[in-house]
């Protein structure tokens, strides 16, 4: 046998170790509850209606996270269920809400919530409440370099929110089975968002563990860990070459710990919608100020508005960099509006 065979041969058996390591950690932590059509462990009997099945009761004092805070990574992945993808029939990444609910109330979209959070040398615009961030610095944590973030139409999707767990992958393994207050909390949640590099996270994808890691490889504990994390946490599962690329990251690091659950509102409460900036009602396009510099329009325009994508990216364009996000026509920070309407690239 050559030395590289006996490699991968050794490498192999490493993982399918590592799998029969994960079930008996997870009977070390407990047994495994019984499984409801979500795929995941079940809600605790005294759960009140809607609660997340693996999810703490109203009043427990616990985070986003269950009874599997404070385990290993490798411990709750032998938690989860290991089955096929489901069809992806239904998915629609707006059940999930994306920048449409406030979780922690504060009065900011998830997503300058997040820039917020994981960029440095942070430059607020004025006139948002301290929310919409302008400039910083991101230490990207999937390609391991340091990217400027600067607000603006050609240069917003350099720095995007990723959704650790794809919402689409999530759909797949056991998302469409959550209620809708659910599914809006795992569409904002902050333990299942990360701020990356805008290449990075278009190259993922809606890959899961089996199909794309971080390049950056000093990472990669942490995300798988916690990715654990969030289908624990939302009772989500995982499939076979899924659970076995996971074990194989966390063979290198068996103490991975989980990462610290989310701030979450009380198990089945619905999350607090954002309040809508009031709409005028025909919004006319605003005259030019001094200078050339247009009038600010406020946010008084949705894709709904545009016969077609020409006109949305038009108007995106014209007052996007003078304004920042002055409405909702651009909801994958990916500089292109409206991407629905006929004529979108």
């Amino acid at each position: 046998m050559s030395t590289t065979s006996g490699t991968r041969g050794r490498r192999r058996a490493l993982v399918g170790l590592l799998g029969t390591l994960v079930v008996a950690a997870a009977a070390a932590c407990g047994p495994i509850g019984t499984t409801t059509s979500t795929g995941g462990a079940a809600a605790p009997p005294d759960a009140p209606p809607g609660a997340l099945p693996g999810a703490p009761t109203e009043g427990s004092g616990d985070g986003g996270l269950d009874a599997a805070q404070g385990q290993t990574a490798l411990a709750t992945l032998g938690l989860l269920e290991v089955k096929g993808r489901a069809p992806k029939t239904g998915y629609d990444r707006d059940l999930f809400a994306y920048r449409e609910v406030d979780l922690d109330g504060n009065g900011c979209d998830t997503r300058n919530d997040v820039l917020r959070r994981d960029l440095t040398d942070v430059v607020l615009k004025p006139g948002t409440q301290d929310c919409v961030v302008q400039s910083g610095t991101l230490a990207d944590p999937y390609s391991g370099t340091s990217i400027a973030f600067v607000r603006g139409a050609s240069t917003s999707a350099d720095v995007q929110v990723d959704h650790v767990v794809a919402l689409s992958d999530a759909w797949q393994k056991g998302a469409q089975q959550l209620d809708r207050a659910a599914r809006e909390r795992l569409g904002n949640d902050p333990l299942n968002l990360l701020a990356v590099s805008g290449p990075q996270n278009t190259q993922k994808g809606d890959g899961d563990a089996a199909t794309w890691l971080p390049p950056h490889k000093a990472f990669r504990c942490a995300y798988v860990a916690r990715q654990v994390a969030v289908k624990h946490a939302y009772g989500l599962w995982v499939t076979a070459a899924e659970r076995d690329a996971i074990a194989g990251v966390l063979a290198s690091c068996p103490d991975e710990p989980l990462p610290a659950g989310a701030t979450s509102p009380p198990v089945g409460q619905a999350p607090a919608p954002v309040d809508p900036a009031p709409v005028e009602p025909a919004p006319a396009d605003p005259a030019p100020a001094a200078g050339g510099t247009p009038a600010d329009p406020g946010n008084a325009r949705n894709c709904a508005d545009f016969a077609t994508w020409a006109e949305a990216q038009a108007w995106f364009e014209t007052y996007l960099p003078h304004y920042g996000d002055v409405a909702e026509l651009d909801g994958d920070d990916n500089g292109v509006a409206c991407e629905r309407l006929p004529g979108a690239p």
